[in-house]
């Protein structure tokens, strides 16, 4: 059954930046760093591209980002999902024409590895992208050839989530899958998230629901949006032009294994403001729940008791507190 008390406090963390998630042993130099560059492993000082390369000119790369969480009590790190996040990066290589790729065991042991040789004992953000590493002028997908990166560092919490979080619907739609597809993480079409999050910022929110074409609830600028009403769990479906989380899909698990129904079906803007219970999730922003949107309450205004117990469900299955969560899980040694 669901607890409204999470077995561990969580240290609460600031906006992403290049620092140590807290309690961490101690300051790092991100410059020595080791990542994965043209295939090889070498310090993030010497991993440069020509501002030339198609990537940097025209976003045209993938990637993934990827958690690794470290279990203190069992001195052990686990990587999340390390499999599903390949697959995904795979397929969106498939969109962009960058084939051949190595296989999926071979690209668990390229992010592994370098998780391992930076000898962790934190929390870590890991970042494996294709890019298109022709130097030309020329807008085009085709006739270029692609590489390989790999970088992880420490990284704690991407926006505070104990007290909820404050939301607005942005002015900026989600590009559709027929303009850009958001069921590819391609860094050019985080131009589009990046309007909605500055916009959401600006104007004093914590983050923004982004709207379809139609008008329904897409996603939050880089999360899956969940609603509760009535004790049901509703999630907008991937024909409203969302990325196919793999956060999403775990919360999907967590929810129905705890007796709780999930309904996949498109949100109107309007039930956003006679929810229950909204949170986010996404790799980035993990669990998230939300109190406002739109300067509306989000039920009683403070987290609810779904959004706080899957929470922390989620924390102890991804520190490796849960056994039957384990599939979840790589332990990296």
């Amino acid at each position: 059954m669901l607890t409204d008390k999470p077995s561990e406090t969580r240290t609460a963390g600031a906006a992403p930046s290049l620092s140590p998630v807290p309690d961490a042993p101690a300051p790092f130099d991100l410059e020595s760093l080791t990542c994965y560059f043209q295939g090889g492993y070498v310090p993030m000082r010497d991993a440069k591209v020509s501002i030339m390369t198609h990537a940097f000119m025209y976003g045209t790369a993938v990637f993934e980002g990827i958690r690794a969480y470290w279990n203190k009590e069992q001195g052990q790190l686990y990587g999340l999902f390390l499999r599903e996040h390949v697959e995904r990066i795979r397929h969106s290589c498939r969109i962009m024409m960058m084939e051949p790729v190595p296989p999926v065991d071979e690209l668990v042991a390229i992010i592994t590895e370098v998780i391992r040789r930076n000898h962790f004992r934190e929390d870590v953000y890991i970042r494996p992208s294709f890019y298109k590493s022709t130097k030309a002028i020329g807008v085009r997908l085709h006739h270029l050839d692609h590489d390989l990166c790999v970088v992880a560092l420490p990284f704690g919490d991407y926006i505070e989530t104990e007290k909820g979080v404050r939301v607005m619907t942005s002015s900026w739609r989600r590009n559709a899958d027929e303009a850009l597809p958001a069921r590819g993480k391609i860094t050019g079409g985080y131009v589009n998230m990046a309007f909605q999050k500055s916009e959401a910022e600006m104007n004093g929110f914590d983050e923004a629901i982004v709207l379809t074409a139609a008008g329904h609830a897409s996603e939050a600028s880089a999360a899956n949006l969940f609603v509760v009403r009535d004790g049901v769990v509703l999630t907008p479906p991937v024909y409203d032009d969302i990325l196919e989380g793999i956060t999403r899909t775990a919360m999907i698990e967590l929810c129905r294994a705890e007796g709780l129904p999930v309904e996949v079906r498109s949100v109107d803007r309007s039930e956003l403001y006679i929810a229950d219970e909204i949170f986010l999730c996404g790799t980035g922003v993990q669990v998230s729940p939300v109190i406002e949107v739109d300067h509306r309450a989000v039920g009683s205004g403070e987290v609810g008791p779904i959004g706080r117990a899957i929470s922390a469900r989620y924390f102890d299955a991804v520190r490796g507190r849960l056994p039957e969560y384990g599939h979840w899980l790589t332990p990296i040694t």
